[in-house]
C-alpha cells in the first residue's frame, strides 16, 4: 500500500469513528433529556402498531395527503435509502482503487439503477427548494437551517456522480451507458490527465464522505431527528385517537413534593410526548389546518412542539450536564451548552417556567382540541393531550381559567350544566311534541317495562331550544322503527367532557363516577346519543373508569335504521346540502359515512362537499370548552367554516352535533344568509323525508 493510501485510510478512520462517537453521543444525550419525563404506559399491541408504521412510515399515507410535498418526500425517502448502496460503492472505490461492489454481472444494472436514483434525488431537491424559497409555502420556514439538508442531499448526489465521472477517467475506462451521468461528465472534461482525474475523485470523494458523515451528526440536533425519532414515535402513538390519560388523585400525605396536576414543568410530560418533540419535522401542516391558527389567534401546534421541544434540550442539558450540542467545542455560546457547563446558565434555564416563559396562556387557551392538526402529522404527533397536560396544570394547580369557562364549570358543577338551569327542568324539553313517546327509566319501571337503549340526550339536547328539535325528531324516528330506548330525565347529568377538555380532571372524574353509577344500577348496557363529544367520552374514556356499554351515535342507528328499512325515506326534499363533520365523530371516531349514507337516500337531495371536508374538515369552534367562551382575537371560527360551506352555494347546511349546529347557525346569521340558507340536523332532515305513523305518548 502506497503513502497516499495509508493516509487516505487512516484519515478516512479517524474521521469516521469520530463522527460515529459524536452521533451516539447526541443521540444519547437526547435519550437521556426524555428519560426525564414520566414512565409511559404500553399495551402491547404488536401486530396493530407494526401495522400504522408500515402505513404512516414505509406507506407515506400522511405525507402525500399533499400530493407535491408527499412526493418530494417518497422521492427522497425511498432514494435516500437506495443510494446507500452507491455510498458504499463510492467507500470502495475511494478505499480500494479499482475494485467495486461484488455484485458480478449485475454491477451494470446496479450502477444504471444507482444513477436513475441520485438523478430522482436530485428532481426532488430541486423541486424541495421551488417550493419553500421560489413558491414560498407560507407554512414551511425559510431560514439557513430549513435549507441545509436539501444543501446535505444536493451535495452528496453531486459528488457521487462527479466522483465515477473522474474514476472513469482515473482508469481509463471507456464511456457506458451504464453510467449515462458520470460518461457525460467525463467527456466533458476528457481533456484532463489521469492524474488530474485521480486529484479530482478523490476530492469529490472527501467532499462526500465529509457531507455524509456531517449529515449523519448533524441529524439528531436538528429538525431531521424525525429519521430516527418518526418510525419510533408512530409505532408508540395512542392505540385511541384523542383519548386522555387518567389522573391518580390518590396523593401521599405524607410526602415531602410539591402536590401539583397536569403539565407545570417540562418533565411532568411522559416520556412518549417528549419523544413528539423530537419527532416533530416543522412541517407545518399542523398549523396550517389549525382553526385558531387560521382564524388569526396565537395558537400553532409547530410552535408548540418546537418550543417546548427546544426548552426540554436546555433544561436536559441543564440537569443532565449533558452537552446539547456537538461538537461541544463549537457550539460554546448556545444556550444549551452553557446550561450543561455552567451553574448561573443552568440556574437560570431550569427557573424558566413551562407555562408563561415558554408557552403563553393564550396559546393554550385558543385549542379547540379538534385534532386535526393531529391528522394532519406525518409522524403522529399528539399536540392536543399536550395542550390539555398544560391546561390542567393552569386549572387544578394554579386555579386560572377564564372567566366564562368558570362560570360554564360552576353551572356544570351545582345544576349539571353549563348554563346554570334547574336540574329539575332537564326533563322538559319532551313537552315541545306531546305525539313523541320519551319515557324515562323511572317510568318504565314502574309500568314493569325494560328498555334497549338508553338515550342520552345531553345538556343540548336538554335545554337548548335549537338542540331539542334534534332531540325530539331523533326520538319520532325511534319510535317510527320501535326503537325501545328510555332517557333518564332529571336525572341525566353532564358527560363531563367540558370539563376534561378544559383541564379541570377533578370535576371530569366526579362526574364520570356518578354517571356510571347511575348507569350500573339502571343496567344500562346500550347508549346512543346525538352529542358527539358525549359519544366519544362514553365510549372510550369511561372504559378507564370501570364502565364499557355500547355506544352509538344516532346517526350510526339511523344509517342501521334506514339500511334495514326500518325507516324508509320517501317524501322529496329537493335542496342542495353541503354536510359539516363533527371533530369528535369523525377524527375522533372515524364515523364519516353514516351521516352521508343517510342524506342520499333521501329523495331529491342532492350532497356536496365542501373544500375541507372529512378527515380534513374545519372544525366550528365549539370544541374545547370554547363554545362558551367568546373570541377576542382574530376571526371567528364559526364565521370561517360558515363560509367554507357557503362556498358550495348550498341551500342547505347539515351538520349530526348539537354545537356544530349552533355555531353553524350563527355563522349563517352572521353572513345574513339566514333566511335563504337552513341549518338542520342529519336526523331533522331524515324526520322531514319520512311518513310518520299516529304516535302518542303513551305508546309502548
Amino acid at each position: 500500500m502506497d503513502t497516499f493510501m495509508l493516509v487516505n485510510w487512516i484519515a478516512f478512520l479517524i474521521i469516521t469513528f469520530y463522527a460515529l462517537y459524536l452521533f451516539v453521543r447526541v443521540v444519547s444525550t437526547r435519550i437521556a433529556y426524555i428519560r426525564l419525563g414520566k414512565k409511559s404506559e404500553f399495551d402491547g399491541e404488536i401486530k396493530l402498531r407494526l401495522q400504522r408504521v408500515w402505513t404512516i412510515v414505509f406507506g407515506q399515507s400522511k405525507l402525500l395527503k399533499d400530493k407535491k410535498s408527499g412526493i418530494i418526500h417518497v422521492m427522497m425517502f425511498y432514494g435516500f435509502i437506495l443510494v446507500q448502496f452507491g455510498a458504499i460503492d463510492m467507500f470502495v472505490k475511494g478505499l480500494s482503487p479499482g475494485n467495486h461492489l461484488p455484485f458480478g454481472v449485475l454491477y451494470p444494472g446496479f450502477v444504471f439503477f444507482q444513477e436513475l436514483v441520485t438523478l430522482m434525488i436530485l428532481v426532488a431537491v430541486v423541486w424541495a427548494f421551488y417550493r419553500r424559497y421560489m413558491e414560498k409555502l407560507v407554512r414551511l420556514k425559510r431560514g439557513f437551517k430549513a435549507g441545509l439538508v436539501l444543501i446535505f442531499i444536493g451535495t452528496l448526489m453531486l459528488s457521487v456522480l462527479f466522483g465515477n465521472g473522474m474514476a472513469l477517467l482515473w482508469h481509463g475506462h471507456e464511456v457506458t451507458w451504464t453510467e449515462p451521468v458520470a460518461s457525460m461528465i467525463a467527456l466533458v472534461l476528457g481533456w484532463i490527465s489521469q492524474d488530474a482525474a485521480t486529484v479530482l475523485f478523490y476530492i469529490a470523494w472527501w467532499v462526500h464522505t465529509i457531507t455524509l458523515l456531517s449529515f449523519l451528526v448533524y441529524v439528531p440536533q436538528s429538525k431531521h431527528a424525525h429519521l430516527i425519532a418518526a418510525p419510533i414515535n408512530v409505532f408508540l402513538s395512542k392505540q385511541v385517537p384523542g383519548k386522555l390519560k387518567k389522573i391518580d388523585f390518590d396523593i401521599d400525605e405524607d410526602s415531602e413534593e410539591e402536590i401539583s396536576f397536569g403539565a407545570g414543568k417540562v418533565e411532568d410530560f411522559e416520556q412518549h410526548q417528549m419523544l413528539d418533540f423530537y419527532a416533530c419535522v416543522e412541517c407545518g401542516r399542523c398549523t396550517d389546518v389549525c382553526p385558531a391558527a387560521g382564524t388569526g389567534k396565537m395558537l400553532s401546534p409547530m410552535d408548540i412542539m418546537i418550543k417546548v421541544r427546544d426548552h426540554l434540550t436546555e433544561k436536559g442539558a441543564a440537569i443532565t450536564g449533558k452537552s446539547a450540542w456537538v461538537p461541544a467545542y463549537a457550539f460554546n455560546n448556545t444556550a444549551g451548552n452553557q446550561a450543561s457547563a455552567q451553574k448561573e446558565a443552568a440556574a437560570t434555564v431550569q427557573s424558566a417556567s413551562l407555562i408563561g416563559d415558554v408557552i403563553t396562556e393564550e396559546e393554550l387557551s385558543g385549542c379547540t382540541t379538534c385534532r386535526n392538526c393531529e391528522d394532519a402529522c406525518p409522524v403522529n404527533n399528539e399536540h392536543v393531550g399536550t395542550i390539555i397536560d398544560m391546561r390542567r396544570y393552569l386549572v387544578m394547580t394554579e386555579g386560572k381559567m377564564d372567566s366564562d369557562i368558570q362560570r360554564a364549570v360552576m353551572n356544570i358543577e351545582r345544576q349539571g350544566n353549563p348554563w346554570g338551569l334547574s336540574k329539575k327542568d332537564r326533563i322538559k324539553w319532551r313537552d315541545e311534541d306531546e305525539t313523541a313517546y320519551i319515557p324515562t327509566v323511572k317510568e318504565l319501571k314502574k309500568e314493569g317495562k325494560e328498555f334497549e337503549y338508553l338515550f342520552w340526550v345531553s345538556s343540548m339536547g336538554a335545554f337548548d331550544s335549537r338542540s331539542q328539535k334534534i332531540a325530539i325528531a331523533f326520538a319520532k324516528l325511534m319510535n317510527q322503527a320501535g326503537v325501545s330506548f328510555a332517557i333518564l330525565g332529571n336525572t341525566e347529568t353532564n358527560s363531563g367532557d367540558t370539563a376534561r377538555r378544559i383541564g379541570n380532571e377533578f370535576l371530569f372524574q366526579e362526574i364520570a363516577e356518578k354517571n356510571i353509577k347511575t348507569f350500573e344500577k339502571n343496567g344500562v348496557t346500550k347508549i346512543v346519543t346525538i352529542d358527539p363529544h358525549a359519544y366519544n367520552i362514553f365510549k372510550n374514556e369511561y372504559p378507564d373508569f370501570g364502565y364499557t356499554a355500547e355506544v352509538y351515535h344516532h346517526t350510526q342507528m339511523l344509517y342501521d335504521l334506514v339500511k334495514s328499512g326500518k325507516i324508509k325515506p320517501e317524501r322529496p326534499i329537493n335542496e342542495k346540502l353541503t354536510y359539516h363533520d363533527s371533530c369528535y365523530l369523525g377524527r375522533y371516531n372515524g364515523v364519516y359515512d353514516p351521516p352521508r349514507e343517510i342524506l342520499t337516500s333521501i329523495p331529491g337531495l342532492e350532497l356536496v362537499e365542501m373544500n375541507r371536508s372529512r378527515e380534513n374538515g374545519m372544525c366550528c369552534g365549539a370544541g374545547g370548552g370554547l363554545m362558551w367562551t367568546e373570541e377576542t382575537t382574530g376571526n371567528r371560527i364559526n364565521v370561517a367554516r360558515t363560509e367554507q360551506a357557503l362556498a358550495v352555494q348550498p341551500s342547505m347546511i347539515s351538520s349530526a352535533c348539537p354545537y356544530c349546529l349552533t355555531m353553524l347557525s350563527d355563522g349563517t346569521k352572521a353572513k345574513e344568509v339566514d333566511e335563504d340558507i337552513s341549518t338542520m340536523d342529519v336526523a331533522e332532515i331524515l324526520a322531514l323525508s319520512i311518513h310518520f305513523d299516529d304516535q302518542s305518548r303513551t305508546a309502548s
